[in-house]
């Protein structure tokens, strides 16, 4: 099968009898060969997050041997990630997730480098970590880091393959500005401008059935096998969406779009996506207290009304002890506002503090001056105040 696009990267010299046993089922494709084996074994590929998306992409991208893995990954791993980052087990808990998944990767091919980056992806290092790699697969959740990747690649000329899970669905994409086919698109032609703060939760806040992040990891290597080897129709031009209670794939084609301009640098991503509205930054300076002081509120016997903006099923996960449920969109919609007590401070909280910022502001622009939200959240207060507290 002749592909659409030339092979991202030239063969190795040779094969070693232990790379040939290994390999073997890829080496009697035809499609892929002793050629093709050959370009994997030559390929540095950078997994951006070892999560729900790169923990299996990293695990089956070191198992088909490409030769240099790169894992960009500041965080650790949390019980809640088992149930759906495979590359980490249970005695990982507390160890840094870019580390867990060199020593998975270990396991699963010792023949494969991994360079470790542990580190938050930022404008500041984007370009230089990049640099070194022919293709990035992005397996992050939020848009700022989507956006800051996509530039950086489009700057370096990079292609990359993008995966987004939430709940029951996934989408996949290959970008690649520079496309020697002549039909290049960038995350930008797809999405334009990011959704307006608070619109689209991230899966923390809204879930996503675990098994779902390999069917769509699984997607993403298997575009990043065709780029490197030159075999097949990549995704370029083309959105893939599944949905896992349908069980059904489509394809979205995808076009150029006229309005975007091209990108000539990196920008500030969290304020281009507004991870918090203006408004609601403005209502938090001067009205954030930590779970702390709320603690000593509780203490002191203080009065004021606890409300819970998260969704029901979070409430129902875990609550702090006084809490009333009442959902961030009923607020800013205004339909709630007449349940809020009037004769006492109002208080606010949701999981990290993003959420309750905004329902803040629509509290402050409905007359209730004196209304405060819990930065942190519940996450914050199972960590400062509450142990005990399970955490998702």
């Amino acid at each position: 099968m002749s592909g659409s696009l030339p092979p991202l990267v030239e063969p190795a010299e040779e094969l070693t009898r232990d790379e040939v046993a290994r390999y073997s089922r890829h080496l009697i494709i035809p499609d892929v060969g002793v050629a093709g084996q050959k370009r994997l074994k030559n390929a540095k590929v950078l997994v951006v997050g070892a999560g729900g998306l790169g923990s299996p992409a990293l695990l089956y991208l070191a198992a088909a041997g490409v030769g240099t893995l790169g894992v960009i990954d500041f965080d650790v791993v949390d019980e809640s990630n088992l149930q759906r980052q495979v590359i980490h087990g249970q005695s990982d808990i507390g160890k840094p997730k870019a580390l867990s998944a060199k020593e998975s990767i270990a396991e699963i091919n010792p023949l494969v480098t991994v360079n470790l980056h542990q580190e938050q992806l930022t404008t500041e290092n984007a370009l230089d970590v990049f640099a070194p790699y022919d293709l990035i697969l992005d397996g992050t959740d939020n848009f700022a880091t989507r956006y800051l990747v996509n530039d950086a690649a489009v700057l370096l000329g990079k292609p990359y393959v993008w995966g987004s899970i939430f709940r029951f669905e996934g989408q996949v994409s290959v970008f690649w500005e520079d496309a020697p086919n002549g039909k290049g698109l960038n995350y930008r032609d797809l999405y334009p401008v990011p959704p307006p703060p608070g619109m689209v939760p991230s899966c923390a806040e809204g879930g996503v059935l675990g098994v779902l992040c390999a069917s769509i990891g699984s997607v993403m290597v298997t575009e990043a096998i065709k780029l490197i080897t030159g075999i097949g129709e990549p995704l370029l031009g083309r959105l893939m969406v599944y949905d896992a209670l349908e069980m059904s794939y489509r394809t979205i084609k995808i076009r150029k779009d006229p309005e975007t301009k091209p990108i000539e640098g990196l920008i500030d991503y969290d304020a281009f996506c507004g991870v918090v509205s203006d408004e609601a930054q403005a209502a938090a300076a001067g009205s954030t207290i930590t779970p702390r002081e709320l603690k000593e509120k509780f203490d002191r016997g203080d009065t004021f009304a606890l409300i819970d903006v998260r969704e029901p099923h979070e409430y129902e996960i875990v609550r702090i002890e006084g809490a009333t449920l009442i959902p961030k969109d009923r607020i800013l919609s205004g339909d709630a506002l007449a349940e809020l007590p009037t004769d006492r401070q109002i208080v606010l909280h949701c999981k990290s503090g993003q959420r309750s910022a905004e329902a803040l502001a629509a509290l402050h622009r409905a007359g209730f001056k004196d209304a405060v939200h819990v930065g942190g959240g519940v996450l914050g207060w199972a960590r400062e105040v509450d142990p005990s507290l399970p955490t998702y």
